[in-house]
């Protein structure tokens, strides 16, 4: 059972990359350029840049008071003069952060040719340099507009707010973007992030629909930082939001380049669909940016991101099942999970093919189905076990409930006559949750299994985990420094804030 996981990964060729991790390793001379510059260069960066945001306020207060939100005021000329003093307040801030020079490729179009402009890989917040260049438009939550200094500098650049409080928040920013977008270019521009979130950059993830529902022209841009060490990136597990301005405001110099594609213009179909358009829109910014695109999404980060007791490594297989999971459109209910363990239990650990697969399921076999199953086909033989299937879709389904998972888990593999699960079925119950080919958990069982029974129950794993709240730190992960690695040395933590542009979407996922 421990090869579970093995038949997709070979299948896929390569090992899986997570978008939402990002890593950040020196070497003992830059360890020492970083203290240097601490000393010296972040200091002064940062009161600088600081202080081109407090001489930026004033400018931008004067030029929202009594604004409406509802129509575009003539551009008279004292409103031009605020908004190119704005830009050069903006571009100095900028450069005090060690952007110097910008790069800029292609031509960006007028808002009357394309009123919205789609921007990718979207990795840290400093993706705002191309609106603070532009002074495009930008969908963000209504909280931020009541920001201190920061929320008036937003107001200023008309953004599309939506409210987590409004149940009705997804619907009314579809319908401002559209009316916007649909003006003739009386409205400035909107640039969205169609991502969602922030990634590390390595691939493009599913583009939300927002940004393609109003069926205009769009141009595409995208946004390369090359610099040799990445301070940039600011993901789900990573640097947190501070340690990448420390880190970025002590590199000499960060590189940027933006470049505008040509508009796209939506076919008939893709204005009928949305979907279609957003991921034709992605196909030619992948290209131009030479990495591949996956359908893992938003939500996949919160999977990542769960904090159960048992968290995901960096490379699990999980997420690709979540990828599937979606793919299939199997339901992610509990009462799905229990039929599924209802079922499960029949079969009493007997193996299925791909054929009983796709009949457990309910699936048409196709090529998703089959990738499914190589996720679990056990040595790569065409068989797989059911049993396995639920407690990854349990996994996907309540990502924070661990102990739920695992009493699931037990009701399937526990000896009728005896109760309790050996140490084997122990192991294929918990490297199945987390998604990996290996496990070994000699130590957390011999834990459990204070009595030497060779077996333990639910009860025994859940009276132990109440006394050991972190039992996975002390007896799993550090018997498993492989593939848990990456969280034991480098201190990888959530950096408790993602830019996500579509927060109601978000908010009902969590609910």
């Amino acid at each position: 059972m421990r090869d579970g996981w093995r038949g997709w990964r070979k299948r896929a060729g390569s090992s899986f990359k997570n978008p939402f991790v990002h890593e950040l390793r020196f070497t003992p001379l830059q360890t020492l350029k970083l203290g240097v510059m601490t000393l010296t260069l972040f200091p002064v960066r940062l009161f600088f840049a600081a202080f081109m945001m407090l001489l930026a306020w004033p400018f931008a207060f004067i030029a929202t008071v009594g604004r409406s939100e509802i129509i575009v005021e003539h551009q008279c000329l004292w409103r031009r003069v605020v908004d190119v003093i704005l830009r050069l307040i903006m571009r100095a801030m900028w450069f005090a952060g060690g952007f110097h020079w910008i790069r800029v490729k292609g031509c960006r179009a007028l808002p009357a040719q394309a009123p919205i402009i789609t921007l990718a890989p979207h990795s840290s917040y400093f993706d705002a340099m191309p609106v603070t260049m532009t002074m495009a438009s930008i969908v963000m939550k209504a909280e931020s507009k009541d920001i201190p200094l920061w929320g008036t500098l937003i107001k200023y650049i008309r953004p599309v707010f939506v409210s987590r409080s409004d149940q009705d928040s997804r619907r009314k920013t579809v319908e401002e973007i559209k009316r916007r977008a649909q003006s003739g270019g009386v409205w400035p521009q909107i640039m969205i992030f169609p991502e969602g979130t922030c990634t590390n950059r390595s691939c493009l993830i599913t583009f939300k629909p927002g940004a393609f529902i109003p069926a205009v022209p769009v141009q595409p841009a995208v946004l390369r930082y090359s610099n040799p060490l990445d301070t940039i990136t600011w993901t789900w597990q990573g640097p947190g939001a501070f340690k990448i301005l420390w880190l970025t405001l002590c590199q000499l110099h960060n590189d940027l380049e933006i470049e505008f594609l040509p508009i796209y213009t939506p076919s008939e179909e893709e204005s009928r669909n949305p979907q279609l358009f957003a991921q034709n829109v992605r196909r030619i910014m992948a290209k131009a940016l030479h990495v591949p695109v996956t359908d893992y999404s938003f939500e996949d980060c919160q999977l990542a991101m769960a904090e159960g007791q048992l968290r995901l490594p960096v490379d699990t297989s999980m997420l690709e099942f979540a990828r599937l999971v979606r793919r299939l459109g199997l339901k992610r209910e509990n009462s799905e999970i229990e039929d599924y363990r209802r079922r499960a239990l029949k079969l009493q650990g007997m193996k299925q093919n791909v054929e009983q697969f796709a009949l457990f399921l309910g699936q048409p076999l196709s090529p998703v189905l089959q990738d499914m199953f190589a996720l679990f086909d056990e040595h790569d033989e065409g068989l797989m076990d059911v049993r396995e299937l639920v407690i990854a879709f349990s996994v996907v389904c309540r990502p924070t409930k661990t102990l739920e998972t695992i009493k699931l888990a037990f009701t399937m593999f526990e000896d009728e006559q005896n109760g309790g699960v050996t140490e084997e079925e122990l192991e294929c119950i918990l490297h199945t949750a987390l998604g990996v080919t290996e496990l070994k958990v000699s130590r957390l069982f011999r834990a459990v299994d204070v009595i030497n029974a060779g077996k333990v129950t639910f009860e025994m794993f859940r009276s132990f985990a109440e006394q050991q709240p972190d039992f996975a730190e002390e007896f799993l992960y550090a018997e498993n420094t492989g593939f848990f690695s990456n969280f034991l040395s480098s201190g990888i933590a959530s950096n408790g804030f993602c830019p996500d542009f579509s927060p109601n979407e978000h908010q009902k996922k969590v609910k």
